[in-house]
């Protein structure tokens, strides 16, 4: 099972690709799926962890009108991507202006997955937790 941590900033080229930092294309040779995730983020799974959430959405589906709006959402906005040779993986137009995804991208690990943000909107969403931290703060 591929873990994933660290943190990379890049920025998207002329055609809507970036950069797949070296460390976390293995887990890719075979392509992966970017998907919408909580926060306003994207999510590149690999192959086995996508299929383990497309399980979790199936199941979610059954349960009530709101998850399946969710699953059919997911499953509608999801994305097969491949990784090229250089690493360049394309964000479909519609992830990236999910994400607000324009020039700077931050890609990084969260463990059973690689996230893509928009600096802006990462900063705002960590800098509690990044004050927390240096605060000492552990409630």
């Amino acid at each position: 099972m591929a873990r994933f941590f660290g943190r990379y900033e890049h920025s998207l080229d002329d055609k809507g690709r970036v950069i797949l930092p070296a460390k976390f294309r293995g887990p890719f040779e075979h392509g992966g799926f970017l998907t919408q995730y909580q926060d306003g983020c994207l999510s590149l799974w690999t192959p086995d962890e996508f299929e383990l959430q497309m399980e979790n959405m199936q199941g979610r589906a059954s349960t009530s009108k709101s998850d399946r709006n969710l699953a059919r959402l997911w499953a509608s906005t999801s994305h097969e991507v491949e990784v090229d040779k250089q690493g360049r993986m394309a964000i479909p137009s519609h992830l990236r202006a999910f994400a607000g995804l324009e020039g700077d991208v931050l890609v990084h690990g969260a463990i059973d997955r690689v996230e893509l943000w928009n600096p802006t909107s990462w900063e705002q969403k960590v800098q509690p937790e990044e004050q927390r931290l240096t605060e000492g703060d552990d409630g």
